[in-house]
């Protein structure tokens, strides 16, 4: 073996021991800067490689790979020694010293330019900052026309018929013994979410910013639809890996903690599993799908650092809901199976294994989709903006919507409506409006059927006042809380519930009270419809079983 060159360990001089440490690392093709140093790490069972962040131990052995720390005694004799944990945390500590080339994420599938250009890298990409590997000989057709793109996506949803979409047109398959998706008729929503998803995960490494994909079943009949499968399957097509999972924990901090070491190792995919019953809130979740980079504190660090991410965000639930906060950034596809034990409907074994054995074709087809919409976009017609990812919606949902598809964006407002907040603010203004119109009223002096909805623990006018305050200015049911701050130094503010007008600004005051009336009679105005309160959901998740065509 060839001699590794020598580190010298400056007694006197900690520091140009730690710039020599890090110029030889620096040198090295497996380092690369994450918020910090990174290795990657090639999996022994051949799946994808993920970034290891680097601890003070492991400085210390990679340190030992790369060269032979050595002292030198008063005799100029080189003699060997264990390199110090000390150096090993002052090398981390050198924030920007590194030397190391970005890593935005770690790619498997092909990266993509808008011109429809399809490229296979292996190996670090200085152009997008990319680890790639493990992608497939593709051959994409040069120009699809329309009638090969039908094709091709006639072919994918073949491929995903046997999972129970919810509100899918289905036929009996006698073969089989179960309900399939009829390909005859258009895809609908959760159809044409899960096109989406899967689209949306092969590009995702090429662009800046994708939402996340949820898939959801009802509480209880939702264990055994098949949840888990589908996103495996979408990451077995695009990555050619089957995504790790991961639980949420029981505390919020725990989710967020086990989200930014997910992040760290830069994965391709990063599947959420199992969050059942539950409403599902994460800044750190938010920010990911929407910043680049997201700000997060890693587990051992005392600061915040920046991540690119370029994962494909999965989260599946029986009973979910996710705040109105998330609710944009998701793509929602419901599974319903149309009877109460899903997990006893008879499928064959090897849905995965078959998955696998076909990526490459798999692959070209959903390609062969995405090149026709890069090629034809001057063409085809703008969806529903969806804010912060103008660029997806072009890559993405537009040629899909245009190939048939129902649109994704248009499920946004329905997700929104299920959350329990916004519910709650709904019940809250409608309730008022009921009882007090647009008048002004003092929060002592509401109505008892207002006070019990906001504060239904009747905690007190503190807590009823702070709650208030928090919900000036939000729009809800087609209504708008308002505030008149009080008149004196020992006044108290009043609020009022008023119409919303489409564009008006938020938290906008009352004008003055004479544009109240103050006999306290409800107003003639229309009482905007009350909204559904779901019930609570919870069960677990079961694998579904099905086969490719």
């Amino acid at each position: 073996m060839p001699r590794k060159p020598d580190l010298i360990v400056h007694s006197g001089d900690l520091p140009a021991t730690v710039r020599a440490l890090a110029d030889l690392l620096a040198a090295s093709p497996h380092f690369f800067d994450r918020g910090g140093p990174v290795k990657i790490v090639f999996s022994a069972e051949g799946g994808a490689p993920i970034a290891v962040q680097l601890t003070v131990n492991l400085v210390v052995i990679e340190a030992h790979r790369f060269c032979q720390p050595i002292k030198v005694d008063a005799d100029g004799n080189r003699i060997p020694v264990t390199l110090s944990e000390r150096v090993g945390r002052m090398y981390l500590d050198m924030v920007g010293g590194w030397g190391l080339r970005p890593l935005v994420g770690i790619s498997t599938a092909p990266l993509l330019l808008p011109d429809g250009t399809i490229r296979s890298i292996q190996g670090y990409d200085d152009t997008t900052g990319q680890w790639c590997s493990n992608v497939p000989p593709l051959r994409v057709p040069a120009r699809p026309t329309l009638a090969e793109t039908k094709t091709a996506l006639r072919f994918l949803r073949q491929t995903f018929r046997t999972f129970p979409f919810a509100d899918a047109a289905r036929k009996q398959n006698t073969m089989l013994g179960v309900e399939v998706v009829d390909l005859d008729r258009p895809p609908g929503s959760d159809e044409s979410a899960l096109l989406a998803a899967l689209l949306t995960a092969i590009c995702r490494p090429s662009l800046q910013l994708a939402p996340g994909l949820l898939v959801v079943a009802a509480a209880i009949s939702g264990a055994g639809t098949g949840k888990g499968m589908l996103v495996r399957a979408i990451s077995a097509i695009a990555y050619g890996v089957r995504p790790r999972a991961f639980t949420a924990g029981t505390e919020k901090a725990e989710l967020d903690k086990r989200l930014a070491a997910e992040l760290v190792e830069a994965a391709p995919a990063m599947f959420l599993d199992n969050v059942n019953g539950a409403v599902l809130r994460s800044a750190t979740l938010a920010s990911v799908l929407t910043e680049r980079p997201a700000r997060v504190r890693l587990l051992g660090v005392t600061r915040m650092v920046p991540l690119n991410s370029t994962a494909f965000v999965a989260i599946t639930g029986n009973g979910l809901a996710i705040s109105e906060d998330l609710a944009r950034r998701f793509l929602v596809c419901e599974l319903d199976a149309r009877c109460e034990d899903p997990e006893t409907r008879p499928f064959a074994a090897g849905f995965l294994e078959e998955i696998e054995a076909r990526r490459g074709e798999l692959l070209v087809a959903a390609l062969t989709v995405w090149r026709w919409g890069r090629q034809n976009f001057a063409a085809i017609e703008r969806g529903r903006p969806l804010g912060s990812y103008e660029t997806w919606c072009a890559w993405v949902r537009d040629p899909l919507v245009a190939l048939g598809c129902s649109d994704p964006v248009e499920r946004i407002a329905s997700v929104k409506a299920s959350d329990p907040h916004r519910q709650h603010v709904a019940e809250l203004l409608q309730v008022w409006w009921h009882h007090h119109a647009d008048n002004p009223m003092k929060a002592v002096d509401l109505a008892e059927p207002v006070k019990a909805v906001a504060d239904p623990q009747g905690r007190g006018r503190q807590h009823l006042v702070s709650h208030l305050n928090r919900l000036v200015g939000t729009r809800s049911a087609g209504l708008v809380l308002t505030r008149e701050k009080p008149a004196g130094r020992w006044g108290a503010a009043t609020y009022a519930v008023q119409q919303a007008k489409p564009g008006s600004a938020n938290g906008m005051k009352h004008r003055d009270h004479r544009d109240h009336r103050m006999d306290g009679e409800p107003s003639s105005a229309p009482m905007p419809p009350m909204v559904p309160m779901p019930d609570a959901q919870q069960d677990d998740d079961s694998e579904h079983e099905g086969h490719l065509p």
